[in-house]
């Protein structure tokens, strides 16, 4: 068994190490600008992700001072995807809570969530700029769908959830590490 977890920490640090940081530094540059406006950030994600996104949230309103919001109250999402289906239940909720100069972050580990793509679809409608978190197949339909988009070359859900919220934390705490650079 110590083979696998070798193995499994291996494939993790290499996923991790992964990331442009350019990309990162873009990400990080455009959530300041957002909250730097007083504009927020948008969250989401299905399951594993959902959590992340809300973990990522609370992190960047009380410790970045940046607000964000994600929407996992199961009485929007069973109205609005009763209303307007599943698959678009997402886009709907972006529509009803974005407002002019808001971005967003849009996770999925396949890339391949309808919600969180038609999600996707309508905050670049709306104008907000889109941040995307996706893995599995490097040819996944969210991948390109952002203005900075992160992709983790793994198929194994823990691995991809694991290094997309290692990736949101590092812009979390660059954007603190900022902060305290500055005052």
């Amino acid at each position: 068994m110590s083979d696998f977890f070798s193995s499994y920490f291996s494939g993790l640090a290499e996923a991790l190490v992964s990331v442009a940081p350019d990309d990162l530094l873009a990400a990080t540059d455009l959530v300041e600008r957002v909250g730097g406006s007083g504009r927020k950030v948008i969250i989401v994600g299905n399951g594993g992700s959902a959590a992340i996104a809300s973990h990522v949230a609370v992190d960047l309103t009380k410790a970045a001072g940046v607000r964000a919001v994600t929407f996992h109250d199961p009485g929007l999402i069973t109205c609005y995807a009763n209303d307007y289906g599943y698959e678009n239940w997402v886009a709907e909720a972006i529509g009803s809570y974005a407002d002019e100069g808001d971005a967003a972050i849009l996770i999925s580990s396949s890339g391949c969530s309808e919600n969180i793509v038609n999600g996707s679809i309508t905050a670049t409608e709306l104008g907000l700029p889109v941040i995307t978190f996706s893995g599995f197949e490097a040819t996944n339909p969210l991948r390109s769908m952002g203005e900075v988009n992160f992709w983790v070359d793994s198929s194994d859900y823990n691995v991809v959830e694991t290094t997309h919220q290692i990736w949101l934390l590092a812009v979390v705490d660059c954007l603190i590490d900022r902060s305290v650079v500055t005052t």
